[in-house]
């Protein structure tokens, strides 16, 4: 059951970066992700290329994570868990998690931030690692 709860926080994460994508790749000028990521207009023009890219960092993991979760799940449903669902699930959602890590050390004022962005992972990893484990 706790590999399950640890699955549905993967896929929340993957949701979430999927989100992130979004806003970095197609809506990084736009005023909703301006005022998300704190930037003006015009540091949002002059970074539009490297946000596009990390967007897609994002959407990557997004998919790594998701498909994770899915084999989690139809693990779960069966005999036990898929160690192709657990590899990828910690996978995907561990270097979300290391990414916040790095938002939150290197920009103090992004802490907020980076624990948006690091909660579902950090309770992904914990809960799959003790549906693992236990």
């Amino acid at each position: 059951m706790i590999i399950i709860i640890g699955a549905v926080f993967a896929l929340l994460a993957a949701l979430l970066h999927v989100f992130i994508f979004y806003m970095e790749s197609f809506a990084w000028t736009s005023k909703r992700a301006q005022g998300v990521f704190g930037i003006t207009a015009q540091e949002a023009e002059n970074t539009k290329e490297m946000a596009y890219n990390q967007g897609f960092y994002n959407l990557f993991l997004a998919l790594i994570a998701g498909t994770g979760a899915v084999f989690l799940l139809n693990g779960a449903a069966g005999e036990g868990f898929s160690s192709v669902g657990v590899a990828l699930s910690l996978a995907g959602t561990g270097s979300m998690l290391a990414a916040a890590a790095v938002l939150a050390l290197s920009s103090p004022d992004k802490r907020a931030a980076a624990f948006k962005q690091g909660a579902f992972p950090l309770l992904a990893v914990v809960l799959i690692l003790l549906g693992v484990l236990v």
